[in-house]
């Protein structure tokens, strides 16, 4: 005779797949297991874990810890942890990330920071373009990047452009550097 015991399956980690069609901001602010596996336009923040499916074309901006790409993606990412692209991947933007996987087949065609972990922004908006800044500064673009090439501007310079830390140009202005 034998005895039946009732296992206790552990939970599996769950998954939040979106497969339709989205526009908007999508604002995760706790860990989450994301995959998108249709079509998104906008904008997507994620604690956690994000996955752009085979199929998933994004056009978006895309902020989170840890992000496997297989689809397509245009927009700017950044990751505090990982980016994997793996084949099919094409993304069309800037990276910025700790670690950086490019798998055979995957492509990438943009510009990539690779910094330390304690260097890279979890708010986007914390960095600015030479566009931003010059409306910002109420000011042309030529402008920005002449104050930017002296260094009269607070800026650092990643490949050909330029980067601007949102909190450096207040100072600055704070400061009264502008005159």
């Amino acid at each position: 005779m034998g005895i039946r015991r009732n296992r206790e399956e552990e939970p599996k980690e769950k998954m939040l797949d979106v497969d339709a069609s989205m526009q908007g901001t999508l604002i995760f602010k706790d860990p989450v297991n994301l995959r998108i596996n249709g079509k998104f336009e906008g904008k997507l923040e994620t604690k956690g874990n994000l996955t752009i499916g085979e199929h998933a074309v994004v056009s978006a901006d895309i902020n989170s810890e840890h992000i496997i790409v297989a689809g397509r993606v245009n927009g700017n990412i950044i990751s505090q942890k990982t980016i994997k692209l793996i084949a099919p991947a094409c993304v069309v933007g800037d990276i910025r990330t700790p670690t950086l996987s490019i798998g055979e087949g995957a492509v990438f065609e943009g510009y990539c920071n690779m910094l330390p972990e304690d260097k890279i922004s979890r708010n986007p908006a914390e960095t600015l373009t030479i566009e931003e800044v010059a409306k910002y500064l109420e000011v042309e673009k030529n402008v920005v990047l002449e104050w930017a090439d002296t260094g009269r501007l607070p800026a650092v310079k990643d490949g050909l452009k330029w980067r601007f830390e949102k909190s450096k140009i207040e100072d600055w202005l704070s400061s009264e550097k502008i005159k």
